[in-house]
C-alpha cells in the first residue's frame, strides 16, 4: 500500500484523538450541556474531528476499508492512555488487557499475511 495513504490514516487517527481530548477538556470545564457545546474547546474539537474525517476519506483512496477502519481503533488506545495521564482516569488490568488486544488485532490486520 502506498505510504501517503498510511500517512493520511495516521494523521486522521492523531487528529481524531486530539478531537476527543478537546471534547473532554470542554466537558470538564462546562457547567451544563449547552455551555459545553458553546465552549471554544468543544468547537475546536469539532473542527479537528472534521479535519480527521477528511484525512480518513483521503486514506481510503488506496487503503482497503477492512484495514483502514479497524486501524482507527488505535485511537481508543491513545485516548485511554491520555485519559489516564491527563485526567487520572483508571487504568487497571482489564483496560490494559483490552488495549493490548486492540494493538494485537491492528498489527495482525496490517502486518499479517
Amino acid at each position: 500500500m502506498p505510504l501517503p495513504s498510511y500517512m493520511a490514516l495516521l494523521a486522521a487517527i492523531v487528529l481524531g484523538v486530539g478531537g476527543q481530548l478537546l471534547f473532554k477538556a470542554g466537558a470538564a470545564r462546562s457547567g451544563d450541556v449547552v455551555r459545553q457545546f458553546l465552549d471554544p474547546l468543544t468547537i475546536a474539537g469539532f473542527a479537528v474531528y472534521a479535519a480527521s474525517a477528511a484525512l480518513y476519506v483521503i486514506s481510503l483512496r488506496r487503503l482497503p476499508l477492512s484495514i483502514a477502519f479497524p486501524s482507527v481503533s488505535l485511537s481508543y488506545v491513545a485516548v485511554a492512555i491520555a485519559g489516564y495521564l491527563i485526567w487520572h482516569e483508571p487504568m487497571g488490568l482489564p483496560r490494559l488487557s483490552g488495549i493490548a488486544l486492540i494493538v494485537l488485532g491492528v498489527a495482525l490486520l496490517n502486518f499479517g499475511s
